[in-house]
């Protein structure tokens, strides 16, 4: 297996990863990207994310993690964001998510980062249970607010 950072070429695949994950969510129709907008935030002259591929032996694409810098006012440092991680299902329980999680881990070590954070959805015990076992501990107390579309459009607005 081998981890390495997206390239503008994995455009397509990163987008038919993102419906799996989609799809895996039961969120199917929540994905609008607009392609070119998207590989502009990738690979841009101002990236907003990065991307990790997961890639078999065989070169097939089994994965990927889609992140980004944070930072936290407590420690004084970055933090390294996980958006989404996804492997395919036929290549679960094969070492893929781990192996893109290290690979975050070493990142965030190696820029200076204070923490390594992502959500998940409460129904996924599977990947609750898997994330436990990697000493990643739930942020119980905390509440995730959103807002979006005309809400945010409102906020912006407002006076």
């Amino acid at each position: 297996m081998s981890i390495r950072p997206a390239i503008p070429a994995d455009l397509d695949t990163i987008i038919e990863l993102v419906h799996g994950l989609a799809d895996y969510e039961r969120e199917p129709e929540a994905v609008v990207l607009d392609r070119d907008e998207f590989a502009a935030h990738l690979f841009g002259p101002r990236p907003y994310a990065e991307v990790l591929m997961c890639e078999t032996e065989s070169g097939e694409s089994a994965g990927f993690a889609l992140y980004f810098h944070n930072f936290s006012t407590w420690t004084g440092k970055p933090g390294i964001w996980l958006e989404d991680l996804f492997v395919r299902p036929e290549f679960r329980g094969r070492g893929y998510g781990k192996a893109l999680l290290v690979a975050l881990a070493g990142i965030a070590v190696e820029r200076g980062c204070g923490r390594f954070e992502w959500s998940v959805l409460d129904w996924n015990e599977p990947s609750i249970a898997f994330y436990r076992a990697l000493g990643a501990v739930p942020m119980d107390e905390w509440t995730t607010f959103r807002v979006t579309g005309d809400a945010l459009t409102a906020l912006a607005g407002a006076n």
